[in-house]
């Protein structure tokens, strides 16, 4: 590469650092004199990089957003943090469902990586593993996750066409409160003035949004992640379960997280001096399909509690303390 299409280049890559720079500033870093500036700047605009000239005593150059991406410069350690940014989205489906390209994206920059550092990001996939399985097929179209994210942001009803879990489709008005990333899915939570309730629906089943007039104002409450998590914990389900603890909030919500129950204090509120690490009894209520996993979990809480309902699940939790109680007995 000659001399002056590298100085071309490391002057397009200070530009895309952000801010307005001097001619001074970049005569300076490129070794050259401000003449020679304004040639590179003018090589830069006729290659459609949308540089423009600022005028005033603080004036200089920048790029200014333009109707074409122009060729980005990334070091390599910022190349390979935005590579792993969509192994890691496609890994746990935090990626839209436009995979083929984000699949280009990372194709185009792993391609271009120097081989020191194509080593550091194999080793690291080597090293890397996930939890959670791909959430390939739960992936937003990019479209509806634009459109609902414009809507978010200037407050605006949007109306969505949306299946639900029993494949039954239908077209809903809906005031957009946030987007939220959870567990592998992505949801929209807002109200929905047909029924007049607040609501979340998963953007995987909505396969089409479209931006209505009028605007619509937030009302005060839990953000939209909280909604979200709270939305969870109350919806309906087989059984209905309610638990008295003896504990800290702190205690109970490392086993019993917002998403998967509710908890408000039930009984004396603690001294003054106590605070929130107090101990007192709290009332938890949740709903679930199955209750085979609540009496080991009550056991990992290590805390009183009380089963105000179900029945069943007492039995289950008895049936489960003779057992851990026989287990331990043998010798």
């Amino acid at each position: 590469m000659s001399r002056p299409t590298g100085r071309v280049l490391t002057l397009l890559e200070l530009l895309q650092s952000g801010g307005t720079r001097t001619v001074a500033e970049l005569a300076d870093r490129l070794g050259v004199d401000g003449r020679t500036v304004r040639r590179y700047v003018d090589h830069l605009i006729d290659l459609d990089v949308p540089v423009e000239s600022v005028r005033g005593r603080y004036g200089g150059y920048r790029i200014s957003p333009g109707h074409r991406l122009p060729p980005l410069m990334l070091g390599e350690d910022e190349a390979l943090a935005v590579l792993l940014g969509l192994i890691a989205g496609r890994r746990t489906g935090l990626a839209t469902a436009e995979r083929t390209a984000g699949e280009t994206a990372a194709a185009k920059i792993r391609r271009v990586l120097p081989r020191h550092v194509a080593a550091r990001l194999d080793a690291l996939l080597d090293a890397l593993s996930f939890t959670d399985g791909s959430g390939a097929d739960a992936v937003p179209d990019a479209g509806v996750l634009l459109t609902l994210a414009d809507a978010v942001r200037h407050r605006r009803p949007v109306s969505v066409r949306y299946t639900d879990r029993e494949g039954r489709p239908s077209e809903r008005t809906v005031h957009p409160y946030g987007i939220v990333a959870h567990a592998n899915r992505w949801y929209v939570t807002g109200a929905d003035p047909g029924v007049g309730e607040d609501r979340t629906f998963r953007l995987d089943r909505v396969t089409d949004a479209r931006a209505l007039p009028g605007s619509f104002d937030v009302p005060a409450g839990p953000d939209p992640a909280e909604r979200v998590l709270s939305g969870f914990a109350t919806a309906g389900y087989r059984y209905e379960v309610t638990l008295r603890i003896h504990g800290t909030p702190d205690q109970v919500r490392a086993h019993l997280p917002a998403g998967l129950a509710t908890l408000e204090e039930d009984g004396p509120a603690p001294p003054p001096d106590g605070g929130p690490a107090a101990e007192r009894w709290l009332r938890a209520e949740l709903r679930a399909e199955r209750l085979d996993w609540l009496p080991p979990l009550l056991a990992s809480l290590d805390r009183p509690f009380v089963i105000e309902r179900p029945e069943e699940l007492r039995t289950l939790v008895t049936a489960f303390a003779d057992r851990l109680a026989a287990r331990a007995r043998r010798t």
